[in-house]
């Protein structure tokens, strides 16, 4: 098998290709590795899809992936691509989701990962995310298992979401 992740993440047919256990796959290996590293909190995902229809099936998988793997995902709903990305850096999330195939044929879907701060993630980061997908792992139960809400109103709500985190302070 080839590389997964592609020129802006994992992309193919919707529920051929990409598949809804692929999904859930990725996002708990994503969880994972791109949690908090200092483990103080539970990872935070910010999760946005495109209006396809095969983006309902897998934002639930991946929302259902995230919540398995103990993070706190909060559901943005339909917005573009960037918005997940200003969100994850604005709420200071360890990582955003958005379930969108772009410019690709609308039979096809793709889940875009962005890291802390809303940044395109590094080959190398993929990489350990792929490597981490089928890997045994210790799923967290109880209160551990992660949470999920919406958030329909837009960002003026998330501090309402999110418990304060420390921001690194700016050298500029």
């Amino acid at each position: 098998m080839g590389r997964l992740f592609g020129t802006d993440g994992v992309r193919g047919l919707a529920n051929g290709d990409l598949t809804p256990e692929l999904a859930m796959s990725v996002a708990v290996a994503a969880a994972r590795e791109l949690a908090d590293a200092d483990g103080t909190h539970p990872p935070v995902a910010v999760v946005g899809r495109d209006p396809r229809a095969s983006g309902e099936m897998l934002e639930a998988a991946v929302v259902a992936g995230l919540a398995s793997a103990g993070a706190t995902v909060v559901r943005v709903g339909v917005v573009p691509t960037p918005a997940v990305s200003f969100l994850t850096s604005e709420v200071n999330a360890d990582f955003g989701v958005m379930v969108s195939a772009s410019h690709n044929p609308m039979p096809d879907n793709g889940i875009k990962l962005f890291a802390a701060g809303g940044v395109k993630l590094s080959d190398e980061a993929e990489d350990a995310i792929e490597a981490r997908i089928g890997e045994p792992w210790t799923r967290p139960t109880g209160a551990r298992v992660g949470r999920s809400t919406t958030c329909s109103t837009g960002p003026s709500t998330t501090s309402s979401i999110w418990p304060p985190r420390s921001r690194t302070p700016s050298t500029a």
